[in-house]
């Protein structure tokens, strides 16, 4: 029988993933018997099988190898791209440049536009909901202000009254 050496590292790093798979299990058995649903009572809790603990290894393994080949090849695939579409922007530039300025100030005009209108649409909803006495949110704040302003108003009112009667005394 031919037996492969397995590099040191590469066992730590299964050893590691085995372990955080088998954390991530219990966390999920304990947030679940937390809500009401007690795992243990439909299986009861067993130590995994080494085979099922290099099974979720390998498993785990060939995910993130997956996922680094397919980062890898996205990286390369932009930089060959930058690589042939630098010349042409390069050529392009008088044009691109000022067309581009030109597209990102009429963006920034359209979607400030669009958020006013529809912040102004928001406010004229407010106001309609507030005089046909619906109770809009906030209302209660407009209402403590309006008083304060009209109570501050009657004393400087009465402050003026008094100061001029004082005067033509």
């Amino acid at each position: 029988m031919h037996s492969t050496r397995v590099p040191r590292s590469l066992t730590y790093i299964i050893e590691r993933l085995a372990d955080s798979l088998s954390d991530v299990e219990e966390l999920s058995i304990h947030l679940m018997a937390d809500y009401g649903r007690d795992p243990r009572r439909q299986l009861q809790h067993q130590e995994p099988a080494e085979s099922h603990v290099v099974l979720k290894a390998v498993t785990a393994a060939a995910a993130g190898g997956s996922m680094l080949v397919l980062a890898g090849l996205t990286l390369a695939g932009t930089i060959i791209a930058l690589t042939v579409a630098t010349p042409l922007l390069v050529i392009f530039s008088p044009v691109l440049v000022p067309a581009g300025v030109a597209v990102s100030l009429l963006s920034a005009g359209f979607l400030t536009s669009g958020g006013l209108g529809v912040a102004a649409l928001s406010v004229l909803s407010w106001m309609y909901k507030y005089v046909t006495g619906k109770h809009p949110p906030g209302a209660d704040q407009l209402e403590q202000a309006r008083q304060r302003l009209a109570a501050k108003a009657r004393d400087i009112k009465d402050s003026a009254q008094h100061r001029i009667e004082q005067a033509t005394s």
